[in-house]
C-alpha cells in the first residue's frame, strides 16, 4: 500500500523514542501492522542513520575514545564473556558495529604504536577471527552480528537487496517488452554516472514521461531524494540521458 506523508511523520516520530534493536523493530511492526516488513525495516534503518550522522563526531573526540576503551578493558576483566562492547553501545546509544571499530582500533593502536589503516580494521571487522585477541574478536562479532543498521554484515545484506531489486526490474521491463540499455552497456559507452535502465522508447506512467530509471533498495524520504538528485540524478538530466 502506498505511504502517506502523514504515516511517515508518524513513524519517524515513533522512531525518535525507541532504541535501534530487534525488540524495537517488532513494536514497530505491531504498531504499524499495516506496513510491510521491508518498508517498516527501511524507514527504521535510515531514520537511525541520521541520529547516529547527528551525534558521530562525540563519540569519536580523544575523550570519548580512551573513556570507551577502559571501559571496554575493566567490563572484560570482570567478565570476558559478557557483552562488554554490545552493552556499552545500547548504553551511549551508538552503533555496535561503530562502537567495535572505535575499541577496536584503539587496540591496534596501542598494540602496534601506530595508527592501523582502514583496510585493516575493515578486514578484521568483516572476519574477527584475524583480530589478534580472542577476547575482543568476540566482542567485535557480537557488536557485527547484533547491529541492524551499521557493519558488514549490514552492508552484504544491503548489496545483495540491491542486486535482487535490479533483477526484479529487469525482469519486469523485459516482461513489459520495453527495449533498454542497462548500466553495464552505459559504462562501455565511456558513461561515469549512469541509471540502471534507460528506456530507448520512453513511457508514461501517472502522467509522467519516462526516460530512465534508478532502483534504490531503500526508503526514499525527502533527504534521501534531494541527496540522490544532488549526488546522481542532475547529472543523468544533465548529460541528457534521455532519447
Amino acid at each position: 500500500m502506498k505511504l502517506s506523508k502523514a504515516q511517515y511523520d508518524e513513524i519517524a516520530q515513533f522512531l525518535g523514542h525507541v532504541q535501534p534493536t530487534r525488540q524495537s523493530l517488532r513494536k514497530l511492526k505491531e504498531k504499524f501492522p499495516s506496513q510491510s516488513q521491508s518498508t517498516l525495516l527501511s524507514i527504521f534503518s535510515q531514520e537511525y542513520q541520521k541520529q547516529i550522522k547527528r551525534t558521530h563526531a562525540k563519540h569519536h573526540t580523544a575523550e570519548a575514545v580512551e573513556t570507551y576503551y577502559q571501559r571496554y578493558l575493566n567490563g572484560v576483566m570482570k567478565n570476558a564473556a559478557a557483552p562488554v562492547l554490545l552493552e556499552l553501545a545500547n548504553e551511549v546509544d551508538f552503533a555496535p558495529s561503530l562502537m567495535a571499530r572505535i575499541v577496536l582500533e584503539r587496540f591496534l593502536q596501542e598494540r602496534e604504536q601506530a595508527i592501523p589503516s582502514k583496510t585493516l580494521i575493515n578486514s578484521m571487522l568483516r572476519d574477527p577471527s584475524q583480530i589478534p585477541d580472542g577476547v575482543l574478536a568476540n566482542q567485535v562479532y557480537q557488536c557485527t552480528v547484533n547491529d541492524c543498521c551499521y557493519g558488514p554484515l549490514v552492508d552484504c545484506i544491503k548489496h545483495a537487496i540491491g542486486h535482487e531489486h535490479e533483477v526484479l526490474l529487469r525482469e519486469m521491463l523485459l516482461e513489459k517488452n520495453l527495449s533498454f540499455i542497462a548500466e553495464d552497456q552505459l559504462r562501455a559507452k565511456g558513461y561515469d554516472k549512469t541509471p540502471d535502465f534507460i528506456l530507448e522508447v520512453p513511457v508514461a506512467v501517472e502522467g509522467h514521461i519516462i526516460h530512465w530509471i534508478e532502483s534504490k533498495a531503500s526508503f526514499g524520504d525527502e533527504s534521501s531524494h534531494q541527496a540522490y538528485l544532488q549526488d546522481q540524478f542532475w547529472s543523468y538530466w544533465n548529460r541528457k540521458l534521455r532519447k
